[in-house]
C-alpha cells in the first residue's frame, strides 16, 4: 500500500465511523466536514496516522494503523478528557 493509498483509505474510515456515530445518535449530519491528516509515519511496511474531523463539536481524535504483514486495518477512537496548561519556565 502506497502512502497515498494509506491516507486516502484513512481519511474514508475515519469519516465512515463519524457519519455511522452522528446518524445513529443524532439523526442529523453537518453538511460540509473535512477529514484531516495531523500526523503520519511509514515504518517498512506499516503506516500510522493520528486524524481529525472539522466538527468542533466532535472531541474524537483517531489513530489508524495499517499492518502490512497482516494486510489489516486498525481504527481507534480516543475521546478528549482534559487539557492542563503546565508552566515550564517559572520566569514567563
Amino acid at each position: 500500500m502506497t502512502n497515498e493509498e494509506f491516507i486516502a483509505v484513512a481519511k474514508a474510515k475515519v469519516f465512515e465511523n463519524y457519519r455511522d456515530r452522528i446518524i445513529n445518535n443524532f439523526a442529523t449530519f453537518p453538511d460540509s466536514l473535512t477529514v484531516f491528516v495531523a500526523w503520519y509515519t511509514k515504518v517498512l511496511q506499516n503506516h500510522k496516522a493520528l486524524l481529525g474531523i472539522s466538527d468542533p463539536y466532535d472531541q474524537h481524535y483517531y489513530e489508524v494503523t495499517y499492518n502490512g504483514d497482516k494486510g489489516e486495518l486498525y481504527l481507534d477512537v480516543y475521546s478528549k478528557e482534559e487539557n492542563v496548561c503546565i508552566k515550564v519556565n517559572e520566569n514567563e
